[in-house]
């Protein structure tokens, strides 16, 4: 196989992984329909900056301390679950989540930036895929191990990019249709923190089978 036949590969694997609803594509959901389009994007820059720190744990070996340490793995599963249920949990429960003057809609880009970086380090398939197929991708005969890292992470961040940015401009236009709609309003909000706790409930199932 030639190193472009190689990168391609890893693409075709890594868009399939992101495009496949979870944690990280119901936060950012969640994050453009409270808080529009600049609060998405924020979501969506704190998941990238997770992918980083990702590839920096799969480059280093990092992740094979939590494959030999099963404990440390299932806490981070539990941990990254839990928190994204309990941000589902929220949404559902907020009276005027789509309103332009609510607390959540007010949240700084900051704010949501940490919690879409968090999210995705909460998020124990990124650590499976860190463990399991990136390391394959890292071939001796393609040149530097350091620059192949590099390489393969910017792949995933500009897939992240692509289909959460996406994700984020359609969902900031159904925002201003559901602001001037309160019933169909609280009804999406349902119907996402309900997708958010799902995809944790989900997520921390397959991943303790996993272990």
């Amino acid at each position: 196989m030639t190193q472009t036949s190689h990168l391609w590969l890893f693409f075709v694997l890594v868009s399939g992984i992101v495009i496949l609803p979870g944690l990280d594509m119901a936060f950012v959901l969640a994050s453009s329909l409270v808080g529009g389009r600049r609060s998405g994007l924020a979501a969506v820059g704190g998941i990238i900056c997770g992918g980083v720190c990702h590839v920096a744990v799969g480059a280093t070996g990092v992740a094979v301390l939590l494959a030999v340490m099963p404990a440390a793995f299932n806490v981070l599963l539990w941990v990254g679950a839990l928190y994204v249920a309990w941000m589902g949990v929220a949404l559902v429960r907020s009276p005027s989540t789509f309103s332009p003057s609510s607390q959540a809609g007010q949240r700084s880009a900051l704010a949501t930036f940490r919690q879409g970086a968090l999210t995705n380090l909460l998020n124990p398939k990124a650590y499976v895929f860190m463990l399991a197929v990136f390391p394959q991708f890292l071939r001796k005969e393609y040149g530097p191990l350091w620059l192949q890292a590099l390489v393969l992470g910017a792949i995933i961040a500009l897939t992240q990019g692509a289909v959460y940015g996406a994700i984020t401009l359609v969902a900031d236009r159904a925002r201003g249709w559901l602001e001037s709609r309160p019933s169909a309003s609280a009804r999406v909000a349902q119907a996402v923190g309900g997708l958010m706790v799902l995809a944790a409930v989900v997520t921390a199932l397959e991943g303790w089978r996993g272990t």
